[in-house]
């Protein structure tokens, strides 16, 4: 009893002495715990804007009364096309004849999908039966049938992304790609130069006159490989087995996806100069990794509020995941994510920096 009491004193006196590791295990659960709160309690109706064209002002207006709805006219289909691709609205009615209508949705968020069927079917009975009570009334018993017939409403269905059967995972399936190839690949980075850290490897070579630049983009080089492997393996699965539909090209796809694995290769590799241990390494991960899930996408960015939208704004996870979805979802072309690219390449080479920055403490030499 007398010894596991004096190994007990002495663990406790070890991190007594470690303040880094202290702060971490009562800091990061508060902090993982208050974001997963504000999250959650987010207000879940969206909002949802309607593109409608050459639409019957009485459906307009009834559309406008509905809670979290806003309409907004166009003159032409063409237009509230262009509109519907650049996420304008997320959805457009036409009408094309006598109680004759069609919607097409953006289908890139299933919740705001079903928001926009649930207004415009609502709208469509309520004026249904507004219409028949008022035939009725002026017809008295004349035809009945006939007056229904006449009030009744045809609707059919589009997508620019999926059908019906898309849910809300499906959509969110690209956040997903980019999330797991970014964890890993920060993962492996770390962890493995921690271990060269730890087993002295690292030490070995900084008294060597080998530059610290060279030794980063050596580390940089190696592990890089395999995160292109890896993304390769993941952005492969995604499509041909979960059978995730890509509007975008592929092949731009890949391009997002590796760049992700380069600032988490480089981010893990600072990150592993920080932490003293491989369980200080671990500890690492939920306020790096988790942030990263929280803020990439998965809830609507706009529904936050402007503190929140600015912790998002200086985390990579979000513009990788900006430029999946409008590849995947929207199919759009290089020209459109020309700057989350630019994001993701300058957060690539600041972390490439602070990687030959942070070796100085552990040049001997």
């Amino acid at each position: 009893m007398t010894r596991t009491l004096a190994i007990a004193k002495r663990i406790l006196m070890e991190m007594m002495r470690d303040k880094r590791t202290l702060a971490l295990m009562f800091l990061a659960p508060v902090l993982i715990l208050s974001l997963l709160n504000y999250v959650f309690t987010i207000n879940s109706t969206p909002s949802v804007e309607i593109g409608t064209v050459r639409v019957e002002q009485v459906v307009s207006d009834s559309l406008n009364q509905t809670s979290h709805v806003q309409t907004k006219n166009y003159v032409s289909e063409k237009k509230a096309k262009v509109a519907l691709k650049d996420k304008k609205v997320d959805a457009v009615l036409t009408q094309t004849g006598e109680n004759q209508y069609q919607i097409r949705y953006a289908n890139t968020d299933a919740s705001k999908t079903a928001m926009v069927r649930q207004a415009v079917n609502g709208t469509f009975t309520k004026n249904k039966v507004a219409a028949m009570t008022k035939q009725n009334v002026t017809l008295a018993a004349q035809n009945g049938q006939q007056a229904a017939a006449q009030s009744s409403v045809f609707l059919s269905e589009k997508y620019n992304y999926g059908d019906q059967d898309t849910s809300f995972f499906d959509t969110i399936m690209p956040i997903f790609m980019g999330f797991f190839v970014f964890m890993f690949v920060f993962l492996i980075s770390g962890i493995s130069l921690l271990k060269e850290r730890t087993k002295g490897t690292l030490s070995r070579l900084l008294a060597t006159p080998v530059r610290r630049s060279e030794i980063v983009f050596g580390y940089m080089l190696s592990y890089a490989l395999i995160a292109v492997l890896q993304t390769a393996v993941i952005v492969t699965f995604t499509i041909t087995l979960l059978h995730v539909e890509v509007l975008g090209s592929v092949w731009l796809l890949f391009l997002i996806n590796v760049l992700l694995a380069m600032v988490a290769l480089a981010l893990g590799l600072l990150v592993s100069t920080l932490a003293a241990s491989e369980f200080q390494m671990i500890q690492f991960i939920p306020i790096v990794v988790v942030p990263q899930m929280i803020f990439s996408g998965i809830i609507p960015f706009d529904s936050m509020a402007s503190w929140a939208q600015a912790i998002g704004n200086i985390l990579p996870m979000k513009y990788a995941a900006d430029a999946m979805n409008a590849v995947v979802l929207q199919g759009q072309g290089l020209s459109a994510i020309l700057w989350p690219i630019f994001a993701l390449v300058f957060f690539l080479v600041a972390l490439t920096g602070l990687n030959i920055f942070g070796l100085r403490r552990y040049r001997k030499v």
